[in-house]
């Protein structure tokens, strides 16, 4: 021990200092030193998958006879405090280092042996024991999948369901509402604010679907594949057993990858996961800007609701107030689409038999699980739920929409449907007033023809 606070570490490089209260080793310790690049270290949830990945190892190694009961145990207890959160500051790499989080191995190693040496008052060592019958080359891969697989199921996929459930129950509240319906951002015919909504609820619904479709290849894990996909150094069994108890430790069902190979060289599931988080993202795109139009005014705007006022929105406007949530939601769903792009070309990334863009895919993908379900919630909770509905300025539009007259068009045909709207619109007046004086039908017709409550229902009014 040195008088300034560090110890002395050594590896197969030589020594170097280590801080005294460091769980790390010197292998750690030379990342720490080589990367300081970003301040970024890998995320909680990665961190919780490599402890998961070492307590499972562990496991499989004991049933397999290869290691002894005792350390067995040791490492297990060690990796399990790993995995909840008690040493996340014993893991301060870079996410920014070597392309295949070797570095990240040997910190989750070189913090578990320390533990587990501890605990049983002799040496365990990261490489012999807790790294035995695996690879950087494939405990990374595993914690890649591991870590987004426990992200999507513990937190989106329920953010998501919320959110659904959120906009059913909006839907159902709204359903007899009739509106203006737009495209082209012009004037269309009418639907209830509810068809609407429903139609963002199937969106999130869609997205759940494709989600749970993606995760079936996602849970295929890496393990057991060691160096190049070969699995020297394991047994064959090895990896069905990480699989196995890791799927029974998360109620996740991991399987062990088919092709070691490819789970090894490739990361076309977590480039497929990300797809489907952009998709998701475009999806929340659009439901966060239409309630930014139909919220816009309350004046000069669309104002057809009033969203939530959260907070005062501007430092010189007094009496403002912006649609802040929406807004929010609109910036994640930009990083999410940043991020995937960056996940593609880490994917495309792999030389041979390794990935070597891994804990930036890692990095990236947990970053977009975590952003949409946090933002899911809140545009549940903070906007959707507590919108309020102004229906005076729906019915004012809705009663002078030019673009009613399409209802009429297998009456009257579609040039005079042409003339009726032109002059209602020139003349600012509703389109059943001009339809009375330009055509033959009563007012019983009109009324039955031009009710827009009829028209959401679609179909020819006969």
């Amino acid at each position: 021990m040195s008088d300034k606070g560090y110890r002395i570490e050594k590896d197969s490089m030589g020594e170097l200092q280590v801080p005294d209260d460091a769980l790390w080793g010197a292998q750690t310790q030379r990342a720490v030193n080589n990367f300081p690049i970003s301040g970024l270290t890998m995320p909680r949830q990665f961190i919780a998958a490599l402890g998961l990945v070492k307590w499972a190892a562990a496991g499989a190694n004991s049933e397999l006879g290869l290691l002894k009961s005792d350390i067995a145990i040791a490492i297990q207890q060690a990796a399990q405090s790993v995995a909840d959160g008690e040493h996340d500051a014993q893991f301060p790499i870079d996410v920014f280092q070597t392309g295949s989080g070797t570095s990240s191995n040997m910190n989750a190693n070189e913090v578990i042996a320390h533990l587990a040496t501890a605990a049983m008052g002799s040496a365990v060592h990261p490489n012999d024991h807790v790294n035995m019958c695996q690879s950087s080359n494939d405990v990374i891969p595993t914690c890649v999948h591991v870590s987004a697989a426990m992200a999507i199921q513990g937190d989106l996929l329920p953010a998501l369901g919320h959110l659904s459930k959120v906009l059913e129950a909006k839907a159902d509240e709204t359903r007899d509402i009739v509106k203006t319906g737009r495209t082209h951002l012009m004037d269309a015919m009418p639907l209830t604010l509810g068809q609407e909504l429903d139609g963002w609820r199937a969106q999130i619904e869609h997205a759940v679907e494709r989600l749970s479709d993606t995760m079936k290849r996602l849970v295929a894990l890496a393990q057991g594949g060691t160096a190049v996909g070969t699995g020297i150094n394991a047994p064959s069994k090895f990896g069905s057993k990480v699989a196995l108890l890791l799927s029974e430790k998360t109620g996740i069902p991991f399987t062990s990858a088919e092709s070691k190979f490819e789970a090894l060289s490739s990361q076309d599931a977590a480039v497929e996961t990300s797809g489907q988080l952009r998709v998701l993202a475009v999806s929340l795109t659009k439901i966060a800007n239409d309630l930014r139009w139909m919220n816009s005014g309350p004046l000069a705007g669309i104002g057809e609701i009033a969203l939530p006022a959260l907070q005062p929105g501007s430092s010189i406007m007094p009496g403002k107030v912006n649609p802040v949530i929406p807004e929010a939601v609109a910036m994640v769903c930009a990083q999410v689409m940043g991020n995937d792009a960056t996940i593609a070309i880490g994917g495309q990334s792999g030389n041979f038999q390794l990935n070597v863009m891994l804990p930036v895919v890692a990095y990236n993908l947990l970053q977009s699980i975590e952003l949409l379900a946090s933002a899911s919630r809140c545009l549940a909770d903070k906007a959707i739920a507590g919108f309020t509905v102004n229906t005076d300025n729906i019915n004012r539009a809705l009663a002078r929409n030019p673009i009613l007259v399409t209802a009429l068009n297998p009456v009257i045909g579609y040039e005079k449907g042409v003339e009726i709207a032109k002059k209602a619109y020139q003349e600012g007046r509703p389109i059943k007033d001009v339809a009375r004086e330009m055509t033959d039908l009563t007012d019983e017709e009109l009324d039955r023809l031009l009710d827009p409550a009829g028209l959401t229902e679609g179909g020819i009014k006969h």
